[in-house]
């Protein structure tokens, strides 16, 4: 089966059309971060999501940490999916389905080490999805996704292996190594932000590419 594609970092109605030109199956949108690329207004985001076909999944890629503050930025948005970029409380995390009984939840974990293993299993337990990507939740400044490296995708195989909801693969991802990411770690989904980009902008060339050779596995 083909790997779900998103693209993430959408900013404008114009370049969701671009991505699902080329197959996209959803599209991320940014909202207010410490860090990384693609941030855009709320106003923004909603003007993006009443524009996308049904069938597309949307995806709001919130830092917040709040139940509260999530469910009102949500309020304001309403994507299909929640992103949760950030790590919320054992408390809050046990209470997310029952305040989104219709919405997907995708916990991002950060591949730092090992560790992440443990991370997963235990965030999958609460939430509809998992999504490795490459940033450091630890550092002063939230490194939170959106850093254009690649992190150890052995680590990542033996998450989707350990887990049974779907896992998306993230961090540096790009036409020249998508395949062999896919292979190795065998992700539900795939992410890709920085890489089907020039200066900030999406690439149409990058773009076909990197979503040609995903569809090659």
């Amino acid at each position: 089966m083909n790997p779900k594609i998103k693209i993430c970092c959408i900013k404008t109605i114009e370049e969701a059309k671009i991505a699902i030109k080329y197959g996209a199956n959803a599209i991320g949108l940014v909202s207010e971060m410490p860090s990384g690329p693609g941030i855009i207004s709320e106003s923004k985001i909603l003007e993006i999501t009443n524009s996308i076909p049904h069938e597309i999944d949307t995806f709001l890629l919130t830092s917040k940490t709040s139940l509260n503050e999530i469910k009102e930025q949500h309020d304001r948005i309403k994507t299909k999916t929640i992103q949760l970029v950030d790590y919320l409380d054992e408390v809050e995390l046990s209470l997310i389905k029952s305040i989104f009984p219709r919405i997907k939840i995708i916990q991002v974990v950060h591949v730092v080490d090992h560790s992440s293993i443990q991370d997963a299993i235990r965030f999958s337990s609460y939430v509809d999805g998992i999504l490795l990507d490459s940033g450091n939740p630890h550092e002063s400044i939230k490194i939170l996704g959106g850093t254009g490296k690649t992190h150890n995708w052995e680590i990542s195989k033996r998450i989707v292996e350990s887990i049974d909801i779907p896992v998306y693969l993230a961090g540096g991802l790009h036409s020249k190594n998508i395949i062999e990411a896919l292979e190795i770690v065998q992700p539900f989904g795939i992410d890709v932000c920085s890489g089907v980009r020039t200066n900030g902008q999406l690439d149409e060339r990058k773009l076909a590419a990197f979503c040609t050779n995903a569809r090659q596995c």
